[in-house]
């Protein structure tokens, strides 16, 4: 063990901040919450318009049913208005039985068409409101997809941070015994984040509390011959 080796390794805890917090700034990027804010509008958009549009088919299929039935009796009504006219039909009683049917069958048709006008108001309604879901969801989708892309470039940038900050400290790791870097990984991982510091006095560097001043000058006549630990974070100190 040797002094060296623990300055490099202070290098190397210096490189493992900076790669946490590239990795915090590319989990915790601002667009993301936006995204997510986003994309559950999309989604809620998206399941609005099924239900309206599910509701549309229905009324719609109502209108044509309608529209079908009076044409059908339109259809009937003029038949029989070519009948009665046709000389065909002699006898006053069936003459005057054919007209009461036609006008009945005009009335019927008169009261599908009211009929098809309300479900026409209807359907025209379920339309305009499809059109202002199709408006909202093409807006939403741009937006998701721009802050995808938003997102994916930072990401890019972040990534080509970390593969270069990760060859840093790959160079500044080589000094170091295998052992020792094992070692300080393990309480850095326990100390979320703080492996290694430097003892300036008495005080530790990564939980800013204090060691006995014996032990103090103990590491530091030592020189870096042992391996020492904080007695509160259990980091390893470099004097």
């Amino acid at each position: 063990m040797s002094l060296e080796e623990l300055e490099a390794l202070l290098l190397v805890q210096e490189r493992d901040i900076v790669l946490d917090q590239l990795r915090h700034r590319r989990d915790a990027m601002p667009e993301r919450a936006e995204l997510a804010a986003r994309a559950g509008e999309l989604r809620d958009r998206e399941a609005d318009r099924s239900s309206v549009a599910a509701r549309h088919r229905v009324v719609l299929a109502e209108e044509r049913r309608i529209d079908d039935e009076a044409r059908a009796l339109g259809d009937r009504a003029d038949e029989m208005n070519k009948r009665l006219y046709s000389g065909t039909v002699a006898s006053p009683r069936e003459l005057q039985a054919m007209q009461a049917d036609i006008d009945m069958l005009h009335r019927r048709r008169s009261d599908l068409e009211d009929e098809e006008l309300e479900v026409m108001e209807q359907r025209e309604a379920l339309d305009a409101e499809l059109a202002g879901l199709d408006a909202a969801i093409a807006e939403l989708g741009s937006a998701v997809s721009e802050l995808r892309a938003t997102i994916g470039r930072a990401e890019g940038e972040i990534d080509d941070e970390i593969v270069r900050e990760t060859a840093r400290r790959a160079d500044l790791a080589r000094p170091i015994t295998e052992p020792l870097l094992r070692d300080y990984e393990r309480r850095r991982a326990q100390n979320r984040g703080s492996g290694a510091a430097r003892l300036v006095g008495t005080t530790c560097q990564a939980c800013h509390l204090t060691i006995p001043s014996t032990e103090a000058e103990q590491i530091r006549r030592a020189g870096g011959s042992d391996v020492a630990y904080c007695d509160n974070c259990s980091a390893i100190l470099v004097p």
